[in-house]
């Protein structure tokens, strides 16, 4: 039996019904009663031999002697006064750091041995606790807000050449009124990439809304408390050029910006689930994939509404926008900076190096920069542009701002085995040996690289017939060299017949010695 007697009234509904000749199921589902619950009623009505027309005849204390009785009406508990009394004082030791609800319990049982189980404890405090965990409902008008958070969890690329992977951290901006999203990876969580990003979802969603909401971001916010917020002076100006205001939410308070707390949750589902398999080599390929689950994502129906995202966004919210700028927001930056011996000048914010063409070594600079590019100038004269790049510690460098003995050795950089047996192939087959052997000559193979490239080299001098007759003269002996090969070109020895067949057979004579000799 239910721990909670139904009314009077729902048991004369239920022989009223029952009467009709309605089943259990629809009785069940027009009162909003537990089949269980249900079945428990019927079988003391059933008890009585009484038909339930004669049932639906019988005043209200034979009914409550029919179904309330001593033994199914739950009695008071005297336990649970008792245990009401001590939640307050339980509800404020629990905001104490480590206290628990079992170390509560624990207490609870020492002074109660009779007291309820963990179980049962946990569940009437949770009962008591609900009233002060209500949330309010927000109705949010068409165009009004944009909300602005990072979710607490990066996704990730990886580095081509080191295989490390590296952090993107990850900005969620949602419309509330249409749920509409906006997703995007960043290399960093840095005031210049968040607006950048802001710019782009503005972009996106093809208009303003009239408020944008945040979080209490030190990027977003300088001074946040309970009752008053400022923005630092960058971010007046942004919002100055959009025409929106900028809001943020109380510290600690994520509830004051519930829409976009849901739609990380969301981001989780459709977003990171989905890419926990992929591999990514640049924030613009992680982008790209996120970009086009975001647009499957917005064009699922709501799980209770015959609508989607999408059709909520363009139909009944985008027209309540304002219009965007002509130009989108830029931030620049500018900073100084010496030219070192490595020609490199260095951006300080991502302790990044550039180069500039090495004839202004030592000279200083005028560096500007914004989220994509760097500039790097002399006075008024601008001597390098690079694409950004947020690596710490790494190098941006331009072959036309190389030395040409640097440009030499770093094209001997990649040499490996291939690239000269690839070279070798295009002389001949001969030539083709004579690397192997090269190649094969050393325990390890980057000692080689040195002799194959002199031997490239030669062929280059000689051309590739005289070098390929080389090689062929030279594979007859049992070891074959850079040094071997030279002497053969420099002589013009690949030039003469060899009369013998074989310039390195060893002609008899009395001099050598048999098997005998050693035994």
């Amino acid at each position: 039996m239910a721990n909670k007697p139904i009314s009077m009234t729902q048991v004369r509904r239920i022989i009223q019904l029952k009467s009709a000749g309605l089943s259990k199921l629809k009785i069940s589902q027009n009162l909003g009663i537990h089949r269980k619950t249900l079945n428990e009623y019927l079988f003391k009505l059933e008890l009585t031999g009484k038909s339930y027309q004669d049932l639906l005849g019988c005043d209200e204390a034979e009914l409550a002697a029919i179904v309330y009785n001593t033994r199914n009406t739950p009695q008071p508990d005297s336990r649970l006064d008792a245990l009401q009394k001590r939640f307050p004082s339980y509800a404020r030791e629990l905001k104490a750091p480590g206290v628990t609800r079992q170390i509560l319990w624990q207490e609870y049982k020492m002074n109660n041995p009779d007291g309820y189980g963990y179980t049962q404890f946990c569940e009437h405090f949770s009962r008591y606790n609900k009233p002060n965990k209500a949330t309010m409902h927000f109705d949010h008008r068409p165009g009004e807000y944009l909300q602005v958070d990072f979710a607490g969890k990066p996704l990730y690329i990886v580095d081509r050449q080191s295989g490390e992977l590296i952090p993107c951290p990850v900005l969620v901006c949602v419309l509330p009124f249409s749920n509409y999203p906006y997703i995007e990876a960043l290399p960093s969580t840095r005031q210049v990439q968040l607006f950048s990003a802001l710019n782009r979802c503005l972009e996106s969603i093809g208009g303003v809304p009239r408020n944008i909401l945040s979080d209490n971001m030190k990027q977003y916010v300088s001074k946040n408390d309970r009752y008053e917020f400022k923005f630092p002076e960058l971010v007046d100006q942004w919002s100055l050029h959009y025409g929106t205001n900028l809001e943020a939410t109380r510290p600690r308070k994520p509830k004051d910006k519930p829409s976009v707390e849901n739609n990380v949750h969301i981001g989780y589902l459709r977003v990171y689930a989905e890419l926990r398999n992929e591999t990514f080599f640049s924030l613009f390929d992680l982008n790209k994939r996120i970009k086009q689950l975001i647009g499957q994502h917005i064009h699922i129906p709501f799980q209770k509404k015959p609508y989607t995202r999408y059709e909520q966004f363009t139909k009944q919210e985008k027209s309540f926008l304002n219009p965007l700028p002509s130009e989108p927001f830029i931030i620049k930056h500018n900073t100084k900076g010496k030219v070192q011996m490595n020609y490199h000048v260095i951006l300080g914010e991502d302790k990044h190096q550039y180069s500039v063409p090495y004839q202004y070594i030592g000279q200083r600079t005028k560096i500007i920069y914004d989220e994509e590019n760097v500039e790097i100038f002399i006075g008024f004269e601008r001597i390098a542009i690079h694409k950004r790049d947020y690596r710490v510690g790494g190098y941006t460098t331009l072959d036309e701002h190389m030395p040409e003995n640097h440009l030499r050795y770093k094209q001997t950089r990649g040499w490996d085995a291939d690239y000269f047996m690839a070279e070798a192939a295009k002389i001949g087959d001969c030539s083709v040996d004579v690397f192997k052997r090269v190649l094969a000559s050393k325990e390890f193979i980057e000692q080689t690289y040195l002799s194959c490239k002199g031997l490239k080299r030669l062929s280059e001098i000689y051309g590739p017939q005289r070098f390929e007759a080389a090689c062929q003269r030279a594979m007859k002996g049992t070891r074959v060299n850079y040094g071997m090969i030279k002497n053969i070109l420099k002589k013009n020895l690949d030039k003469q017949q060899d009369p013998h067949g074989d310039i390195f057979a060893i002609p008899k004579h009395d001099n050598i010695r048999g098997e005998e000799s050693y035994r």
